[in-house]
This record gives structure tokens, C-alpha cells and sequence, in this order.
């Protein structure tokens, strides 16, 4: 039998990639009432990070998922983003992820589009102060303007499950970013309690959520950005001095009162040619 010219073996590669991935393209969370007589969820405790080689499958130097390029970085080291996170479960449970692992929606886990996997991020439900560590070990969610995809255990940790979306930070974590890592048990991958179950509370945070539309060195372009925004209707944008020690001026809308809000004027952004927009927090 003849060999296939290697670019036709390339790009079948890549295309047996691309559906992969696409695989992950999270959908919303089903609405699942776990088996009774569950531990309760604070008896699930965090991923713990440790050194992992990277995965052989799942971090090609960059991928393509529904016509959008994405870069996987070459380290964790340093990553901090604040968005919104989402979480998927039982359409997804035992399916597979794109390391090759089995989804787990019980254990500590979560899936982002860039970071390298496996690895560990600390997650930090902006709106309540709860915070989980997570081992990052799929791809996703390719759905609007997240930026993770929470296992159903953390999410329920995170008391994200009712609202199925959240204002996070989202921080590597481990020995290979320099950034710290609280103790504690191996990670586990039992069940938990339903999502009705009750949560300890946690200490409320005062946040108020804007949307940055940009930040310019220059001041003319930083009021020039506003007046646009005013013109299009965006009558809550403002132009922020830059912090002691910095130059940038920040032009932002809000205050955001929930994620819903968040993704319309994200969305008319994009139509405005505003494409960097991303969550701010005072």
C-alpha cells in the first residue's frame, strides 16, 4: 500500500486534534442530583500540586477549535487572569479528557485553553472569598468569554453550581510557577453532596466588578476611547489615572452587576472592534 504524502498525514493529525478538543467545547451544565448518601463536600479536599510531565497528548504548540487559534504557553509560571468561570458534569463524566484521562466531575478538576496540562491552578470565587486548588488536566471551555471550566466538585465548592457561572481569579500554582500552595490531603475523587446540600459560609468581599476596555500610554487616545464608548451608547465609561508608579490609563465600563451583563457588553465590544476586553475588580 502506497504511504500518504506526509502533509495529507499532518493534516489529518491535525484535524483528529481539532475534533478532540472540540470535544471539550464545554456545554452549559445539566441540572444532576447526585446519589444520596454522599460524603459531604467538605470532606473533598483540594488537587494537590506536585511535579507532573506534560501531557503527550493535549499541548501541541497551538490548536484550532470552531475557526478560533489558540497558543498553549510554553510554561504556568506567572499566569493570573480574573473572568468568568463555568463547569461541566454529568453530559461529560467518564468521557475523555484531552490528556486521555477519563472526566472525573467528582474530582478536583478543570479545564482551560492555553495553560499547559496537567497542572495546578488556584481558583477564587471573586463574589464570596472561596477559593479551591485544581488540577487542570483538559481542554475548554470554547464558549463565549470563559476562562475555565470547573469540575462539578469545585464549582460546588465554589457555590457556583445554582448560577452555573462566576467572577473568578484563576492563579497557577505549584513548584514550577514559584507561586504558593496551601497543605493539604491528597486529591480525592469520590462523590459529593448534592447541590442543595449545605456550604460553610465563607466571609463576604466587597467587589465591584468593571469591564477594562483598554489601557493607554497615551493620554489623548485613553480620552479618545471614552468618547467613542459615550458615543455608542456606553454612558457609564470612564477614564481612570494611572496607579502611582504607572503610566497606563485605564478606560473601563461599569460597575457590572452580574455575569450576564458582563457577556452583553463583551459582546457589543467585539462588534465596536474592542477585543481585548477583559474583567477588572476595585
Amino acid at each position: 500500500m502506497p504511504r500518504e504524502p506526509r502533509a495529507t498525514v499532518m493534516r489529518r493529525a491535525a484535524l483528529v486534534l481539532a475534533l478532540l478538543l472540540a470535544g471539550c467545547a464545554h456545554a452549559p451544565p445539566s441540572r444532576i442530583a447526585p446519589p444520596a448518601n454522599l460524603p459531604d463536600l467538605r470532606t473533598v479536599p483540594d488537587a494537590v500540586p506536585h511535579a507532573e510531565p506534560r501531557s503527550a497528548l493535549g499541548n501541541p504548540p497551538f490548536y484550532a477549535v470552531a475557526g478560533q487559534r489558540y497558543v498553549v504557553l510554553a510554561s504556568a509560571a506567572g499566569y493570573l487572569e480574573r473572568g468568568v468561570a463555568s463547569w461541566y458534569g454529568p453530559d461529560f463524566h467518564g468521557g475523555r479528557t484531552a490528556t486521555g484521562e477519563p472526566y472525573d466531575m467528582y474530582a478536583m478538576t478543570a479545564a482551560h485553553k492555553t495553560l499547559p496540562i496537567p497542572c495546578y491552578a488556584r481558583v477564587t470565587n471573586l463574589s464570596n472569598g472561596r477559593s479551591v486548588i485544581v488540577r487542570i488536566n483538559d481542554r475548554g471551555p470554547f464558549v463565549a468569554k470563559r476562562i475555565i471550566d470547573l469540575s462539578y466538585t469545585a464549582a460546588l465548592r465554589l457555590d457556583m453550581i445554582r448560577n452555573g457561572t462566576a467572577f473568578v481569579q484563576v492563579e497557577a500554582v505549584g513548584a514550577d510557577t514559584g507561586a504558593a500552595t496551601a497543605a493539604g490531603p491528597s486529591p480525592a475523587s469520590g462523590p459529593v453532596a448534592a447541590a442543595d446540600a449545605a456550604v460553610p459560609a465563607a466571609a463576604p468581599i466587597a467587589s465591584t466588578f468593571y469591564v477594562q476596555v483598554g489601557a493607554y500610554a497615551n493620554a489623548d487616545n485613553a480620552r479618545r476611547a471614552t468618547q467613542r464608548l459615550r458615543t455608542a451608547g456606553f454612558a457609564n465609561a470612564i477614564t481612570l489615572a494611572p496607579p502611582p508608579g504607572q503610566l497606563l490609563q485605564r478606560v473601563r465600563l461599569g460597575p457590572i452587576a452580574s455575569v450576564a451583563e458582563f457577556d452583553a457588553v463583551i459582546e457589543r465590544l467585539g462588534q465596536l472592534g474592542f477585543a481585548d476586553a477583559r474583567l477588572a475588580q476595585d
